[in-house]
């Protein structure tokens, strides 16, 4: 039977970004290709430890109990550089860890990104930082995911998302004109085009597929009143009034939201990531990502005039 992912929110995720691969990895760059295959070989029984993106995508994944099986509001695709041999392990700790993952793309030592746009896929993750900028060059909305030392709490049954907003779910011209005019002429310019709705960036369409899962938790609250909605999504930016009142209009106009906004006017942005405590939260600038990725899963967006090679 056909399983058709439109309508889906559907997500790419590189064994690099699901599972700590430290070892392996350590393996395949000391040793060569021969050595890694042998390694993972001998190790096909051992479940591979969980990785930065882990907590993001097990909650992610949660959702569909909102859908009536065998529907599924959340896809989760593995995208790999591995062959199909060695990626039996992260198959098999895929099912060790009960994440309800089936479906896989193995394409060995070559970049999968190309197969995003037949997959639906509206976000790629991976701990590689080449194989994201290559997917980001090639106009895919993807995340390289950075090493944290934080530790979830499973207990929690939240997911919380926060995103940057130029460059992440907007495009990047407002930024060119703050790095090559300045401050003053940026909020001149937001201020003269505050009606007039930015051009979408690499994340909007993610945030339009999570607002499509907070509406079906809205409709099981009206059915449920007990029911708790997990999901909750905060733009924290650098922005700060008069160029605010442009992001939120352009939010509207695209027919998306957030919970919450933080316009912080280049306030430091880790103490309040570090108190809004995201299981994930994407920038498109690494000044702030060091910040923030310690005691915070983070997603560098490597996108736009910021990310440019000199």
């Amino acid at each position: 039977m056909k399983y058709d992912l439109s309508g889906r929110l559907v997500v790419g995720i590189a064994s690099s970004a699901l599972f700590d691969l430290t070892d392996c990895d350590a393996v395949f760059r000391e040793r060569g290709e021969d050595a890694y295959r042998a390694y993972q070989e001998v190790h096909l029984k051992d479940v591979l430890a969980k990785g930065v993106a882990f907590p993001f995508v097990r909650r992610l994944l949660s959702l569909n109990d909102l859908a009536e099986p065998p529907d599924a509001l959340v896809e989760v695709i593995i995208l790999s550089r591995n062959d199909p041999d060695t990626g039996l392990r992260v198959m098999r700790s895929i099912e060790a860890h009960g994440l309800p993952i089936s479906r896989a793309v193995f394409r060995q030592g070559r970049s999968p990104h190309r197969f995003m746009p037949a997959l639906n896929m509206s976000l790629f993750l991976s701990a590689n930082g080449a194989d994201v900028r290559d997917a980001v060059a090639d106009g895919m909305p993807a995340g390289h995911v950075l090493e944290t030392a934080r530790v979830d709490d499973e207990d929690d049954p939240e997911l919380r998302i926060a995103f940057d907003f130029d460059g992440v779910l907007a495009g990047d011209a407002s930024e060119r004109i703050f790095q090559n005019a300045g401050l003053d002429a940026f909020r001149a310019h937001e201020v003269r085009n505050a009606t007039t709705p930015h051009d979408p960036g690499p994340l909007r369409e993610f945030l339009a597929g999570i607002n499509r899962i907070q509406r079906r938790e809205e409709d099981e609250r009206r059915k449920n009143p007990g029911y708790q909605p997990r999901l909750r999504v905060s733009l924290v930016t650098a922005r700060d009034a008069p160029a605010h009142e442009r992001a939120v209009r352009s939010l509207k106009q695209w027919g998306l939201r957030v919970n919450d906004a933080f316009f912080l006017g280049g306030i430091d942005k880790a103490p309040v990531i570090g108190a809004l405590d995201p299981h994930i939260f994407f920038d498109d600038q690494v000044s702030h990502l060091n910040g923030t990725a310690p005691a915070t899963p983070s997603v560098h967006i490597p996108f736009g005039v910021v990310n440019a090679t000199p």
